[in-house]
């Protein structure tokens, strides 16, 4: 006969058992009581989850964790010991690997350990305040840096196609004003708009989105607007002038040389130059299609909790989207600086055992984008 079960003042129970919880427990029947007053109400509504998930969702932020570390630190390293890599464009990419490489040291630690300390909030409220607000600021501060590369990568192929290119103290400007911004959104449940609270499997903190009051309502209206739709309109906004830039200019080279019947115009270094800027615009935009990916889900789930069906918002639905918010921090040092042309001749110079192939008379030479350090 299976053992009878008193969970919380529950009645004991010899069937129908749920991942080895008694029929009717909750999830918030499982948190001490000094750690309920951190938690929403809405999560009382639901079973509490299989405790797998807790150890696989920590094992993947573990290796999230690893693999951030490792490539944000390459990028970084490599600008910091690299002169031919402190370009102002560059200076855009290695914020962004900062951010990243923040974004999962603030995160992923107090993540695994809630996971593994018994699958809630365990630290406190001060700890998860400073969890979500840091989780904020850094994941905001990497979504502006694609918006300050995308801009970047405009003001070369659009504005000044065959020169242009953005000055140090241009650069560094835009990245004083990308923090600025993070922390001036971020900040603001301190001050009574919003709150920091524990979400999803209540192993990580972040915005109330589900608070039904005009406080959180607008707060988070606030945020989809100047947070995702702002954001994801300028970025389509460049890289569509980008492609219609490229293509129009490809055009008219090609009908030029018809006209002279020859079959290209462009010497060979005007070709390689032309070549490595088509091949950053592409990765650019390949990044923003996966940061679509990734930061949508989490928008709807946001958007849902305080205006839709909140019955549909359980605790892996929650969960979830923040995870693959965080693979963002891994993908974006490969696809920003890893993958481009002078970022792996370096990576080559650096530790030939890496197995990067990159020929050094690579188009990279010839992209005054990424040309020499400014002085």
């Amino acid at each position: 006969m299976a053992q009878s079960h008193n969970v919380s003042g529950f009645l004991p129970y010899k069937t129908d058992y749920n991942f080895g919880y008694p029929p009717g427990v909750s999830l918030m029947d499982l948190i001490p009581d000094e750690v309920k007053p951190m938690i929403h109400d809405h999560w009382s509504k639901f079973p509490p989850v299989n405790p797998m998930w807790h150890y696989l969702l920590a094992g993947v932020y573990v290796i999230l964790g690893i693999l951030s570390f490792f490539g944000n630190g390459i990028v970084m390293y490599l600008f910091s010991t690299k002169k031919t890599l402190r370009s102002p464009a560059n200076m855009f990419i290695v914020n962004l690997s900062f951010s990243d490489f923040m974004m999962m040291v603030s995160q992923f630690p107090m993540f695994v350990m809630n996971c593994f300390g018994g699958g809630f909030w365990t630290l406190g409220p001060l700890a998860c305040q400073i969890h979500a607000f840091t989780g904020s600021i850094f994941g905001l501060c990497s979504l502006l840096s694609l918006v300050a590369i995308g801009y970047d990568r405009y003001c070369v192929i659009v504005k000044a196609f065959d020169g242009g290119h953005m000055t140090s103290g241009k650069a560094f400007i835009i990245i004083i004003l990308c923090w600025a911004y993070a922390v001036g959104v971020s900040i603001w449940p301190f001050f009574g708009w919003n709150a920091y609270i524990p979400e999803g499997i209540l192993t990580s903190c972040s915005f109330d989105y589900l608070s039904q009051d005009w406080n959180n309502k607008s707060f988070g209206l606030f945020l989809f607007i100047f947070c995702y739709c702002l954001p994801v309109t300028v970025i389509t906004f460049v890289y569509v002038q980008i492609v219609n830039a490229i293509c129009a200019h490809e055009k008219a080279l090609r009908a030029q040389a018809k006209k002279m019947n020859v079959e290209n115009l462009r010497s060979n270094a005007d070709a390689n130059k032309q070549s490595a800027e088509v091949r950053i615009a592409k990765v650019a935009v390949a990044n923003v299609f996966l940061w679509l990916l990734t930061w949508t889900p989490y928008a709807y789930v946001v958007m849902v909790g305080l205006f839709g069906d909140q019955e549909t918002v359980t605790p892996l639905v929650s969960a979830l989207p923040g995870l693959i918010c965080k693979t963002a921090s891994v993908y974006n040092p490969m696809m920003f600086a890893i993958s481009h042309p002078k970022f792996r001749l370096a990576l080559q110079e650096a530790w030939p055992w890496f197995c990067v192939h990159e020929p050094k008379d690579d188009d990279s030479k010839s992209s005054k984008t990424e040309s020499e350090p400014s002085k």
